[in-house]
């Protein structure tokens, strides 16, 4: 990852990279991190399909804090989208 930070940034940018910067980059790699490790113990331990829709769900939940904390605009088409995903979810969830 880094190489290709090298390659594809431009010097004049990497040289703006200030200390709070790095801190917010090292704490989005560690919850990375942290997220596929949690992933993958959950997908050991539990049911792959109850993992998956817990993982699928996270779309729509990304969605809504992005509306509430980052004031971003959510479309018609994004609603739909969000819709389907939950739709999808509830299908997949309902126990014969």
């Amino acid at each position: 990852m880094l190489i290709f930070a090298v390659w594809a940034v431009p010097v004049q940018q990497i040289a703006e990279v200030n200390q709070r910067n790095l801190l917010w980059l090292g704490l989005s790699g560690i919850t990375t991190a942290l997220s596929w490790i949690f992933y993958y113990k959950a997908l050991k331990l539990g049911d792959v399909a109850t993992v998956a829709l817990i993982d699928k769900g996270s779309v729509v939940v990304a969605m809504l804090m992005a509306w509430l904390l980052l004031r971003e605009v959510i479309t018609l088409r994004m609603l739909a989208g969000a819709g389907l995903i939950v739709a999808g979810l509830l299908v997949i969830a309902k126990k014969p």
